[in-house]
């Protein structure tokens, strides 16, 4: 995916800047400062961040407005993609009118306003506290004990200056108001570090249900220093899954609940004192799966908070995975062409894999770096187990 994303754009840059060369030299100067600008501005941001010179609050205000103008700029290279393939269409037919319509002013103006509100549309979309979505998961050799179990889903709540506590407090009460058997946190709960974000994912400690609350990491705990988050979630009374398995007994039944760390470990970890040694812990499926058979497990769910790590976990003998990361897609149309080919095929909702069913969810937060969703709304999954 890597490999194809380094050739197609700079191919797709050359062809969007190719009518550029036709532009007067200042009009060439400023659009070549314009894009330099657009280009550094994220980098610069994320390096100021590091040295401490900017603060996490105010980088996360600013990536708001910066999703909106990368929302536009994305729908407008889809415009002009589909403008030039209708002209190089009419070139052929040798209809010279059609050529001129498609590059008509008023076309362009009309593009760019539609671009402007749809992506405007989208960070208010993306800003709206999630509803509670309710759906049957029929798995096949789910013990009877398990039948109808309820189980809600809190994937990528980000929890932020954006996603504050007010938006976690609006979380917390519709999960409740759900009535969950079990509740799960598969990963990313937080952005920021902990000083920054303690007062944001406070309402977390209020959710209660009667065979627990659950979480596993997600890469953005590796981002934002993973011990100091660990503890703090400990301090909520969250039940930690690092690579760990839980048995439960859920009437009569031996349902072993798990969660493995996440690929982000090592590469993207924050480091500790020993520079050597990253924070957190890597995937490890097989310690889990190793620790349901020897607990005599009868169904094993699993917490992994990438859906891309779905086939390795179906050949370890996982029956659910419960999964996030790809935020539904956020927008359609990307979802499939762009979220999918990085994750493995898997963007939201049910598949098979194997003999294993995986969920993903869209996700109940947001992500400040690109808050737009456009028929793709964030989601309390409330998943009621069923045999198959």
């Amino acid at each position: 995916m890597v490999t194809l994303a380094a050739l197609v754009i700079p191919l797709l840059a050359l062809w969007l800047w190719w009518p550029v060369r036709l532009m007067p030299r200042r009009a060439r100067l400023m659009a070549a400062v314009a894009t330099a600008a657009l280009g550094c501005t994220p980098a610069l941001l994320l390096v100021l961040l590091r040295e401490g010179t900017v603060e996490y609050r105010t980088l996360a205000y600013l990536q708001v407005p910066g999703g909106w103008v990368l929302a536009l700029l994305l729908m407008l290279a889809v415009f002009i993609v589909l403008r030039d393939g209708l002209w190089a269409l009419a070139a052929v037919a040798r209809r010279e009118d059609w050529k001129q319509r498609l590059h008509a002013p008023l076309l362009t103006a009309g593009a760019l306003a539609l671009a402007g509100l749809l992506s405007a549309w989208g960070v208010t979309n993306a800003l709206r506290p999630p509803e509670v979505h309710e759906r049957t998961l029929r798995l096949p050799g789910l013990p009877a004990g398990l039948e109808g179990l309820r189980v809600a889903v809190l994937a990528d709540i980000h929890a932020s200056p954006i996603n504050d506590a007010r938006y976690v407090q609006t979380i917390v009460d519709r999960t409740l108001g759900a009535r969950p058997d079990l509740i799960v946190l598969p990963g990313d709960m937080v952005d920021g570090d902990v000083d920054s974000g303690r007062a944001n994912i406070a309402p977390l400690a209020q959710l209660k249900a009667r065979h627990g609350v659950w979480a596993a990491p997600g890469n953005h705990e590796y981002y934002s220093g993973y011990d100091a988050w660990m503890a703090e979630f400990r301090r909520l009374g969250l039940n930690l899954l690092e690579n760990r398995m839980q048995l439960i007994d859920v009437q009569g039944a031996r349902l072993a609940l798990s969660g493995i760390g996440d690929p982000a470990y090592g590469r993207l970890s924050r480091q500790n004192t020993d520079p050597s040694v990253p924070e957190g812990v890597p995937p490890d499926i097989d310690t889990v799966a190793r620790q349901a058979k020897e607990a005599g497990a009868q169904y094993h769910l699993l917490l992994a908070h990438q859906p891309k790590t779905a086939r390795d976990n179906a050949a370890h003998g996982v029956g659910l995975q419960l999964s996030g990361h790809t935020h539904g897609g956020l927008i359609l149309g990307m979802d499939q062409w762009l979220v999918a080919p990085a994750n493995d095929g898997f963007v939201r909702g049910e598949y098979e894999v194997g003999a294993m069913k995986l969920f993903v969810s869209a996700g109940a937060g947001l992500w400040a770096g690109f808050a737009v969703r456009l028929g793709v709304p964030a989601s309390i999954d409330l998943l009621v187990l069923r045999g198959a």
